[in-house]
């Protein structure tokens, strides 16, 4: 049966874990995921959505927490209005064609954000063209913005309202980290959305 693979998947693994318990010990980590959360509770309720947008594997993790959202994590309860922007083909090739890689989630923003819903960004470097234009556009749309990235940030700092900041600069922790990050969110805001008024 070919070579034995346990080892580097174990180191794998551990790496995992490694991330997610320094995230578990950086205390503005998690003050950020705690401020994002409560963000978005306090939008949902008032009527508003989220949109959430990311290149490659961080575009499926937008996909992942809209489902999430929409749907339900855990328990059934009502539908809350989040949507993944770039799944469109139609939608992102006419964009890409006619004004431009850089625009796809911008121009996304613009036809469907308004004021006081919630742009969720992800960019595992902080330095993506097209979610950093898309930042600008819900700021200027007078949206709220949350980015999620890795240590370094990128220009995410200078435009987030809220920036998680994964204490990893490896692509694939970093989008590890977020998602846990990102169940978190997921599972108190269905919580909270949950209950009835009052």
């Amino acid at each position: 049966m070919g070579s034995n693979h346990a080892p580097e998947i174990k180191r794998y693994l551990e790496a995992s874990r490694d991330a997610v318990e320094a995230a578990l010990a950086d205390a503005s980590f998690v003050e950020a995921v705690t401020q994002a959360t409560h963000l978005v509770i306090d939008a949902l309720r008032a009527g508003k959505k989220v949109l959430i947008a990311g290149n490659g594997g961080s575009a499926a993790d937008a996909q992942h927490l809209a489902t999430e959202l929409m749907v339900r994590y855990y328990i059934d309860r009502a539908a809350l209005p989040a949507i993944a922007l770039g799944t469109d083909a139609s939608a992102n090739t006419a964009i890409g064609n006619d004004l431009g890689f850089e625009s796809l989630f911008s121009r996304q923003v613009a036809a469907l954000g308004n004021e006081g819903d919630v742009f969720i960004a992800l960019s595992t470097s902080g330095r993506s063209p097209n979610i950093l234009a898309a930042c600008r556009t819900a700021r200027t749309r007078h949206m709220r913005v949350i980015g999620f990235t890795g240590t370094n940030g990128g220009s995410m700092q200078d435009i987030c309202e809220i920036l998680v900041r994964v204490p990893s600069d490896k692509t694939p922790l970093i989008q590890q980290t977020y998602m846990v990050a990102g169940h978190a969110l997921c599972e108190i805001v269905e919580r909270e959305l949950a209950k009835a008024p009052g």
